[in-house]
């Protein structure tokens, strides 16, 4: 079981890094290729949901139509293709066009918080003391990553900024909009066809036939890592990892990804990153952390509180019967 469980962390690990590879393969495009985010997000879509829709009739063959038979989960499949995954790519691979990979990857791992405000509306409750520690953690660490603690200064354009927390935005409504029809059909078939579709949708508005590209072997190299490795490979490995670690130890794990960004960024892409903003990527990657350890022991110890709640039941039926007897 212990060696089932290492071998669970490192395919997890493997997948998370191949979407922080993916989007400095994004930046390598961008700033080399003269890609726009534009052309990429709508090639990216459309060949990954290609990918994801193969394999899901490999492994999950006449299932992968079922949603189609249900109008009400196929009305929420449209809307979660153009709110939650088109939204979501295209205001990521757009904050890298306008930064770099690194701090487009860390603004986007501020979706739980926007997720937090959600719950906290629906269950008309404030945040509390944990919460409210990790909002501020989270805000000077934007405020840090953008100004370089300078309130004059603005180290990010407005552009970058605004599309980076859009990205936030994007993420979490892909899990808010995505949840439902994740635990009924699974992965390949929401994921698979709301990238299809949200690659349709882009058709004609961006027309990437219009566009001059130079199809040298970096930009292959660099399509096919965004396309495959950010896609099929990725998904492939962390779903395999998750599923033998749990949901709970995956999300932690998934962490690595804005890591792996920075590193590869920095390392390969000759991105810079001042002293304050690698401080606010500390302080916006140990927020995401915290909450989710925090929420993780929020599930444990309400898992305890029912196992503890059917046993007293439990209790209760056995003095019954012994009083019957």
């Amino acid at each position: 079981m212990e060696g089932k469980k290492k071998a669970g962390i490192l395919i997890t690990l493997s997948g998370a890094i191949c979407w922080g590879i993916s989007g400095c393969f994004g930046q390598f495009l961008f700033v080399e290729k003269n890609i726009t985010a534009e052309w990429l997000v709508a090639i990216r879509l459309i060949f990954a949901g290609i990918l994801l829709i193969g394999l899901g009739l490999i492994l999950q063959k006449g299932k992968m139509w079922e949603i189609f038979k249900n109008k009400a989960d196929m009305k929420q499949l449209l809307i979660f293709s153009l709110f939650g995954m088109l939204m979501c790519q295209y205001t990521y691979f757009a904050a890298i066009q306008h930064s770099n990979a690194g701090t487009a990857t860390v603004l986007q791992s501020l979706n739980p918080l926007i997720i937090l405000g959600v719950v906290c509306v629906k269950g008309m409750r404030f945040p509390n003391k944990v919460e409210v520690a990790a909002i501020i953690a989270a805000f000077l660490g934007t405020f840090l990553l953008s100004t370089h603690g300078d309130v004059y200064n603005m180290s990010l354009t407005g552009t970058a900024l605004f599309f980076g927390l859009g990205s936030a935005l994007g993420a979490a409504l892909y899990s808010l909009l995505s949840g439902e029809l994740m635990k009924k059909y699974g992965v390949y078939v929401v994921v698979g066809f709301a990238m299809f579709f949200a690659g349709i949708i882009m058709i004609p508005f961006v027309r990437p036939w219009n566009y001059e590209i130079l199809w040298d072997s970096g930009t292959i190299m660099g399509v096919l890592g965004v396309v495959i490795i950010g896609t099929a490979v990725a998904f492939s490995l962390f779903l395999k990892g998750v599923s033998l670690v749990g949901p709970f130890l995956g999300s932690l794990l998934g962490n690595i990804e804005p890591v792996t960004a920075i590193i590869v960024s920095l390392l390969f892409l000759g991105s810079v990153f001042h002293p304050t903003e690698l401080v606010g990527f500390i302080l916006i990657l140990g927020t995401v952390l915290g909450l989710s350890a925090y929420s993780g022991k929020g599930v444990k110890v309400k898992k305890k509180k029912i196992e503890y709640e059917i046993d007293q039941v439990r209790h209760r039926g056995r003095d019954l019967e012994c009083m019957g007897k």
